[in-house]
């Protein structure tokens, strides 16, 4: 199941979703009314249910809930070598972020600034849940993810594959602001909250940036953090290329 009107939305332009189910009586804002002609227009089923059934299917699900067929299985550290990869083609590497929803959020930031994949871990790592489908706004239901279980060596395949790698961390000695984005392939390299970038994956990037913290806050959270990386920082460098939001 996926909940909440967003990622419903998604899901069904994306050909994920199988039924769309409204709760009887749900509000028909606009937001559902969107939902409603992309799943007609997708030719996807919507059923009225209880509430209360719709409670049990899904949770925080806002009057809307869809059934998807089973999860595509995730890319593998291979695939990063056969991969069709844009001249300028941006991937977000996720080093340690095991929270579900900060997975999502920083997927979302990653598709909305045309990220081609976003790459985690397999071990100490969030898997792609609901909870992260809903945070990512249904952006999950649109990117490539990759799995591997070794960091350093899917960062070496991308390096194979021309990209340059910048880890985000907050003990660089040059800002996004010292330090011009590398042009072509550009691989974001971001820590878990807390940890940050890893010893050995820290080593195997190219070079390493930091953000300014110009208030009295110390850092923030990672999709923030992301976010403002790839579009101060990676796009802010491609000029007119960028796509307008």
């Amino acid at each position: 199941m996926v909940a909440g009107k967003r990622a419903v939305l998604e899901a069904v332009r994306a050909g994920d979703a199988v039924e769309v189910l409204l709760a009887k009586g749900a509000r028909q804002g606009s937001a559902m009314r969107d939902v409603v002609e992309a799943a007609r227009a997708g030719h996807v089923r919507t059923r009225e249910v209880d509430r209360h059934d719709l409670d049990v299917l899904a949770e925080d699900h806002r009057g809307v809930a869809a059934r998807v067929r089973e999860a595509r299985a995730p890319l593998g550290e291979r695939d990063l070598s056969t991969f069709s990869w844009a001249e300028d083609a941006i991937v977000v590497v996720l080093d340690g972020v095991e929270d579900p929803q900060n997975l999502g959020a920083a997927a979302r930031s990653a598709e909305a600034a045309g990220a081609a994949m976003v790459i985690t871990r397999t071990h100490r790592s969030a898997p792609v849940t609901d909870a992260a489908i809903r945070a990512s706004a249904g952006a999950l239901s649109h990117l490539p993810q990759a799995r591997v279980a070794n960091l350093t060596r899917a960062i070496g395949r991308l390096h194979d594959e021309g990209f340059t790698v910048v880890g985000l961390d907050e003990r660089a000695e040059a800002t996004i602001y010292e330090r011009a984005c590398p042009p072509g392939r550009v691989a974001v390299v971001l820590g878990g909250e807390g940890s940050g970038i890893s010893r050995l994956v820290r080593e195997h990037c190219d070079l390493l940036v930091s953000l300014p913290m110009r208030g009295k806050v110390e850092s923030l959270n990672a999709a923030a953090a992301l976010a403002a990386v790839l579009y101060a920082y990676v796009l802010a460098s491609r000029g007119s290329e960028s796509h307008d939001a």
